[in-house]
């Protein structure tokens, strides 16, 4: 895939000395950040960093209302997303108004938060450690349910002064609130509903191509990846984004690229805006996320990280053996949506885990779906957003 971006570089470089007068446009949102995207579609925001405790520094976004709408004195719903592997908060925002969750979850009158993992591209300091050590990025799903969603959740309903707010997870967004939800009681007691869209907790029967991962020690791993920061958004990315990308000829190569570990609907995706997907995306994570994701789909089960040895697993969980997460302590309202086609959350997966909900309230299965329709899709308004409003409006009155 690398070689075909290269060669399309290469491509329009020739083109440009050969005198090629062919225009293309690039979507001013290719080069913009987060709070650049939201004030460019008219909407209000805000900005934090909120400090885990154990240092990490996290990028939060607020959408306090809807576009053209007067701020109001009365509190609001809070509605806190957050997005899945190697992926950042931009992944609400990065289609039009009327297809994005977060442009509508505001303009229907709700208090919008953006979250973000530690170690992506808006989450990448830390109170001590520096990026460059391997320290820092010692951290996998354990350290983001422990750690980074109790700080987010708390600093949210703090400022807004709420009680509880409702929870809508994509992919690892999902696995996170899953771990913290059944091993923090107090926690649990601060969301609302939890809406989850392309659930992930087991990757048995995953077909992603992360699977091969599980094929290779973690020596080898290591040796490939080294121990710091897996796909990151590099200034190469940047360029393909707004110089490969945003042509038509090249739409279906950089798709390719783009969606390499979850796959893609073409004919649900907005192809105009491929440069935008591409230049917020990979947003990076760990290599040990990575190597927890291959252990589970080694394992079959969800369960902490191993660290290769008993001590190292002593020490941090006070036994030999990591410690498997039981979801079925997870008491709260539960909604959720998954896939046919999706390749990373398996429906043989997702089936497994419906009978483990404690409270299931609402369950649908999109035939035609993938992994990225949830966010991407441009049916996604019809096929989720909708429903997921109604049900927010439901629990309202309880």
């Amino acid at each position: 895939m690398w070689q075909l971006l290269t060669a399309a570089c290469w491509m329009l470089l020739l083109g440009s000395i050969c005198g090629s007068k062919k225009r293309t446009t690039t979507n001013p949102e290719a080069n913009m950040n987060i709070s650049q995207i939201i004030s460019y579609w008219g909407y209000p925001h805000e900005e934090y960093d909120v400090a885990t405790k154990d240092g990490y520094i996290l990028g939060l976004y607020r959408i306090p209302h809807g576009r053209g709408c007067p701020p109001q004195t009365a509190s609001k719903p809070v509605v806190y997303l957050q997005h899945g592997l190697v992926a950042s908060a931009s992944n609400w925002i990065c289609n039009l108004p009327n297809n994005s969750l977060a442009f509508i979850l505001a303009d229907t009158g709700y208090d919008v938060w953006l979250g973000n993992s530690r170690g992506n591209t808006w989450s990448r300091k830390h109170l001590k450690l520096s990026p460059k050590s391997s320290e820092y990025w010692a951290f996998s799903l354990d350290e983001m349910s422990k750690y980074d969603l109790p700080a987010t959740i708390n600093f949210i309903l703090e400022k807004t002064g709420q009680e509880q707010l409702y929870y809508v997870g994509h992919s690892q967004g999902t696995t996170i609130a899953f771990i913290a939800f059944s091993t923090n009681p107090e926690l649990a007691k601060r969301i609302k509903t939890f809406f989850a869209l392309a659930p992930v907790v087991t990757v048995k029967y995953t077909k992603s191509p992360m699977k091969k991962l599980t094929t290779l020690s973690r020596q080898v791993v290591k040796v490939l990846f080294g121990d710091k920061m897996f796909y990151p958004h590099t200034l190469f990315n940047q360029y393909i984004a707004t110089k490969v990308c945003n042509q038509k000829l090249f739409h279906r190569i950089c798709s390719n690229f783009l969606f390499t570990l979850c796959g893609f609907d073409a004919k649900n995706l907005n192809m105009s805006r491929l440069d935008v997907y591409l230049s917020q995306n990979p947003a990076g994570t760990s290599v040990q996320t990575m190597l927890h994701w291959a252990q589970a789909v080694n394992s079959g089960q969800l369960q902490a990280f191993d660290w290769g040895n008993p001590d190292e697993n002593l020490m941090h969980f006070h036994q030999l053996i990591p410690p498997l997460y039981n979801v079925t302590k997870m008491e709260i309202p539960t909604a959720m949506w998954s896939g046919g086609q999706d390749v990373v959350a398996d429906p043989k997966d997702v089936e497994n885990l419906l009978p483990k909900i404690a409270n299931l309230i609402y369950y649908k299965l999109i035939p035609h779906y993938n992994h990225v329709d949830f966010y991407l899709g441009q049916d996604a308004p019809q096929e989720i957003y909708q429903d997921l409003v109604r049900l927010i409006e439901q629990w309202k009155q309880n």
